[in-house]
């Protein structure tokens, strides 16, 4: 049981550094937006953008293989609780929302790309709209994990 806890605490630190980058990009987004005009600027942004979106791949690539092993680790690790079985809807509607998150931040990630190469982004006021997706996302995630209505 001491397993358990030990994995999911760092499944919890994996994803909390995560979604610091799920919600730190698109404000990067929003700034090379409204800094047109000023090279410098878009160029460190950029440079900021790139590394944070290597370091939030990095961060859900870990969390990944650590839920992983939550949701399977009983059929390898003695006295390992299972969240497989009747009364998990909870976990495939979060999983499904998990996946709608990382799809925002690949297309947060694509737009970065788009400007590294010169191309143009949605307005300020859309990317402003667009970062606040996420957290609406985290809110029910945290919700269908805490309360497990179904």
């Amino acid at each position: 049981m001491q397993a358990y806890f030990w994995v999911k605490t760092l499944h919890v630190v994996f994803v909390v550094a995560w979604m610091a980058a799920v919600f730190y990009l698109p404000r990067i987004l929003v700034n090379l937006a409204e800094s047109a005009g000023q090279p410098e600027v878009q160029a460190r942004l950029v440079l900021m953008g790139r590394r944070l979106y290597r370091f939030g791949h990095m961060m859900f690539g870990i969390a990944l293989v650590l839920g992983l092993v939550l949701w399977l680790g009983y059929r390898f690790i003695p006295d390992f609780p299972t969240m497989v079985g009747p009364g998990s809807g909870w976990l495939h509607a979060k999983l499904a929302l998990v996946v709608l998150v990382l799809a925002h931040y690949v297309v947060s990630g694509r737009w970065l790309k788009r400007v590294a190469r010169g191309g143009a982004l949605p307005s300020g006021r859309a990317l402003r709209w667009f970062n606040e997706l996420p957290v609406l996302g985290l809110v029910v995630i945290v919700y269908l994990v805490l309360a497990k209505p179904f």
